[in-house]
């Protein structure tokens, strides 16, 4: 019964359907106010993983595969910049097991999504590794770097790799920044404004951060994008592992938001 009923939901006119379906919600979709900036914040792949009896590492790559699914759906409908938390400074306080094993994902993953090009190239993608890079593993660093280098000249979608990072550390380093440029003579205190501030920040040259979306029931942003999340960001909280995010749920929260963004 478990072979045939992957036999049905793997087969072929079946996943034909399935394709005609999406494409049809993105062309609907796209005839409204899209997002032009969303910020995932990827929680519940450790419990989705406990759920299912699974090692943790399975979660994680689950994880990174729904993430893919999303990004695609993103491009296509147009969306100019995703930014993506993947890995928190405070998860330096995990296992070391644990550490490595997310540090290797995200090798693995930033190599998969580079050398492949499926959507790199197709879509236009400049990658952004946004975090306190000095307490990256060398290698895991180098990948980075080279996705980074890859992908600069790229203008159509920006992803923002949030990684390692938190708010806290992003502020604390713009301030320190600009402590530098008082200093230097660069700019005198009268200067220090919002717009000095934001253009030191790590996540700068950034849209406005439409909607934010965070899974797995938990109702707290984590020290991530508080500067960003401004006046006019809708944040959804949502009750469902970050693995189990599929496009057909991503769809009606896009709708939804649409509807409260009527023009007047």
């Amino acid at each position: 019964m478990g072979n045939l009923s992957g036999w049905f939901i793997h087969c072929p006119p079946l996943q034909w359907t399935l394709d005609q379906l999406e494409t049809m919600m993105i062309n609907t979709i796209k005839r409204g106010k899209v997002p032009q900036h969303i910020a995932f914040v990827m929680d519940g792949n450790r419990r989705w993983a406990r759920q299912r009896r699974m090692e943790t590492i399975e979660g994680h790559s689950s994880g990174f595969e729904a993430l893919k699914s999303l990004l695609k759906v993103c491009l296509k409908l147009g969306v100019k910049e995703v930014s993506a938390f993947t890995f928190s400074i405070e998860n330096f306080k995990r296992s070391k097991y644990e550490v490595d094993m997310l540090m290797e994902i995200a090798k693995n993953s930033l190599t998969q999504i580079t050398a492949h090009g499926d959507l790199v190239d197709q879509y236009g993608i400049r990658i952004r590794i946004v975090g306190d890079l000095s307490r990256l593993q060398p290698d895991v660093l180098e990948t980075a770097l080279k996705a980074v280098e890859i992908t600069k000249h790229n203008t159509k979608a920006t992803l923002n790799v949030c990684f390692p990072y938190t708010s806290r550390h992003e502020i604390a380093t713009s301030v320190q920044s600009i402590v530098k440029m008082a200093e230097d003579g660069t700019i005198t205190p009268e200067d220090i404004d919002e717009d000095i501030f934001e253009k030191n920040l790590l996540i700068k040259d950034s849209l406005p951060l439409d909607l934010l979306i965070r899974t797995s029931g938990v109702e707290r942003l984590s020290d991530f994008m508080l500067w960003q999340c401004h006046k006019n960001t809708e944040i959804k909280f949502i009750d469902f592992y970050w693995p189990d995010f599929s496009i057909w749920k991503f769809f009606p929260m896009l709708i939804q938001y649409q509807l409260q963004n009527q023009p007047a």
